[in-house]
Parts: structure tokens; sequence; C-alpha cells
């Protein structure tokens, strides 16, 4: 099927109904209204304004929607209060979520309204916090979108390609693609084909700068930015905030993944690469009885922060998993739905192995040596131990929880089980 062909009819399925924007836009203008209005009645000084993908008109269409919706605080406000204030104003029916602050989220006629509180900033150097940003990426994206009319077509379907390939989001545990991020990947490349053009012909260990607001002198970026943020793969100047990388949290692994369903895509254009699939299907399908399934829970608030727990014990878990088997798959999948991991894993039998320890010399280490390998031996003036690996999956799960209880409940883990 040509790519042509196959981008308009994927736009004719995710692209949203008049209808149902309509619907969309009115609950959350109202509930702006309603939300500024009480604002105003306790004399606090504070601007309401609908953000994210809503007030670019680039929603995909899906099961449930959702919209931004940010209270920008006057800066005389601390900035450690604007969230109890703003939480004090809302409804009672208000859940308070935590975040880099504390934001509230509403269900109105079936669209969930998170309500974000921000700083009113004159400049974006003057931002207390990334989500004070916000006004500014929107304006951003809505003058492209206005110079070039196309691009918000392009935007969707980048979005519901990146989503489908488990890619989209900035989370901790899925470290892919922010929304944002993909509106500037686009406006840089003018369409979503491009896009993954670039991204699929990407050498290995290859990082791409792109600036487009020209902030730096070519490379100048390595030197200037901070170290931290210049670690992704690819380096992607906020436009509207030199010192910021909106790609800070993309990750080698999933970028990698990600080029390779782009190279495919491009070579053989389908429409099943813009339905998503559960991670735990194809893995079944292949592997049957051999996959290892261990369903993971936290005590911590569902998404980011209990997401990005669960995949900092994955990693864990993983690495210990390695010392006594030779790992053929490892997949992480993580539901905010219903706040619990899938960890999958396809293992092989490790041989055995002889390792080497101190010399005779150090007697001290020796005899530490000697303690933990009971079948030691010397050889070329050197203690040495002959390590067998005749655990199982199951068996390696049950030593693993014993030994290493205080570092999972310190991980925040509350339960693990292995499905059989």
């Amino acid at each position: 099927m040509k790519l042509k062909t196959v981008l308009d009819e994927q736009l004719n399925q995710i692209q949203l109904e008049k209808e149902v924007f309509k619907k969309i836009s009115e609950t959350a203008n109202n509930f702006v209204k309603q939300l500024q209005n009480k604002l105003s009645k306790k004399g606090i000084a504070a601007e309401v304004f609908i953000g994210g993908s809503l007030a670019k008109n680039t929603l995909v269409k899906k099961d449930t929607y959702d919209a931004d919706i940010f209270v920008r605080f006057d800066e005389k406000y601390d900035d450690s209060r604007i969230s109890k204030i703003l939480g004090k104003i809302l409804s009672r029916k208000a859940k308070k979520l935590h975040g880099s602050r504390d934001y509230y989220q509403l269900n109105i006629d079936g669209i969930l309204i998170e309500v974000v509180p921000v700083t009113k900033i004159k400049q974006p150097e003057d931002a207390r916090n990334v989500t004070d940003l916000s006004y500014f990426h929107v304006n951003y994206v809505l003058g492209k979108n206005k110079k070039n009319k196309k691009l918000k077509n392009e935007i969707i379907l980048a979005k519901a390609f990146c989503h489908a390939q488990n890619a989209y989001g900035a989370e901790g545990y899925v470290k892919g693609f922010s929304g944002y991020s993909i509106e500037l990947l686009i406006c840089h490349y003018g369409s979503f084909e491009k896009f993954l053009q670039a991204i699929q012909k990407l050498k290995p260990d290859e990082k791409i700068i792109i600036d487009d607001a020209k902030f730096y002198k070519k490379n100048n970026v390595l030197q200037e930015l901070n170290n931290a943020k210049l670690q992704s793969p690819i380096i992607l100047i906020d436009p509207t905030y030199k010192q910021r990388n909106a790609l800070a949290g993309l990750s080698n692994e999933r970028l990698n993944k990600f080029k390779t369903v782009a190279k495919k895509f491009l070579q053989n254009p389908g429409s099943e690469f813009f339905v998503k699939k559960g991670i735990l299907k194809d893995l079944k399908e292949k592997y049957k009885e051999k996959l290892e399934i261990l369903v993971v829970q936290t005590n911590r608030q569902a998404g980011d922060i209990s997401g990005t727990k669960s995949k900092k014990f994955f990693e864990f878990f993983k690495y210990k998993l390695k010392r006594e088997f030779v790992i053929l798959e490892a997949e992480f999948e993580y539901s905010e739905e219903k706040n619990y991991a899938g960890f999958y894993f396809v293992v092989n039998k490790k041989k055995d192995e002889t390792i080497k320890g101190p010399s005779l010399k150090d007697t001290q280490n020796v005899a530490r040596f000697k303690k933990m390998h009971e079948q030691s031996f010397v050889k070329n003036n050197r203690i040495c131990a002959k390590l067998s690996h005749n655990i199982n999956f199951e068996g390696f799960l049950k030593k693993f929880v014993q030994k290493e209880k205080k570092i999972i409940k310190s991980m925040s883990i509350k339960k693990i089980s292995l499905l059989r």
C-alpha cells in the first residue's frame, strides 16, 4: 500500500469529528469561565487558559478525552502556595495529584479536566517550574500552525504513530517523545514522513542537535548547556527557552526501538502501525510457555510516580537476573489505569562457570571468598570457585524476594506476583 494512501486513511480514522471537538471545547471553555469567576470573586490575581492538544487543535480520536487547564497566578504569590490556593477554589470532587507542583483532576461530562497551577511570567527565563512555560508553548505552536495549515494534520499523525508504538510520553517509565516535542519535531521537519525518514537514517551513537530559534552558534550548545541536559540522543532546544532541551528525557533504548519501527513502516506502510498492541500478546504468541510474567504493584500514586518506580525496580531485578540466566527478552509495560507493571522475561539457563578470586597472599579476602563460595579451589596461586546455575525462574524469584526485602520495600514495591 502506498504511503500517501495509508496516511490519508489514518487521518480519516484518527481526526476528531467536529461535533466531538465542539463538545470538548465547550466543556473546557465553560469550566474556564466558572473557574475565572471564582478566582475573581475571591480577589485572586490569576488568569485561566486552555493548553495542550485541545488549544492547538491536535487532539487524536480515542476512547476518553482530556483537557489541560492552566491557572496563571501573579508572580506575587509564593510558588509553594499556588497549589493550595487552587485546591481551595476547586470543588471537593477535584482529585489532588502530586507532581513537580500539585495539580488537580475532575471528570466533567466524561471529559477528564486537569487543572495545573503555574506562575505568570513575562520571560521564559523567569520560570520557576517547567509548567510555567506552557503558555509560551501553546502560542509558539499555534503561530507555526497559522503559517502552515498542513502542520496540524502532520502532528496528529505523528502523535498517533508514537502512541501506537509505545513511544509517546516523557515520563520516567516511557522516556519517549512528549506531545510538545513531537509538535516541535514536525515543525522542524515539515511533515510526519520527513520526521520518520530523519529518525531511521540516524547512525548508532549519532547525536542530533535541533535549534530552530538559532539560540546557539553551530555546536556551541554542547559547551553552553548543562551536561545533564545533553544526555539524550536528540537535543531539541526549546524555541521558547534556550536553556531547555525538550527531549532531555528521551532514552537511547526508546529511540532505537522507534527507529526500527520507522524503518519498517517506510519500507512497507500499513495501517497496523497505527494500532497500539500490547507487548504481552506478541510475546505470548512468540514464546508461549517459555515466557515468564511478573505483575508488580507499588504503593505510590498512579502515573509517572508509580510507573517510574516500577521501571527502576525492573532494571534492578533484571540486573540480578542476569547473574543467574542468559536473558533473551526483557520487556516492561505499565498500566496507569490499573496502576501495575508487567515484567516479561524469556531466559535460558547459564552454563556453569569458574570465577577467579584474590591471590592467596591476600589472606583476609581469601577467607571472605571461601565463606561466599563453598566449592572453592586453588589455581595459579589464586583462590577460585565453581559457580553452578541450577535454579529455575520461580526459585530465583523466591530467593530474590527473601534476600532483597529491604531494597524491595525502599523502592516502594508492595506486591510481586508470578503468573502461570
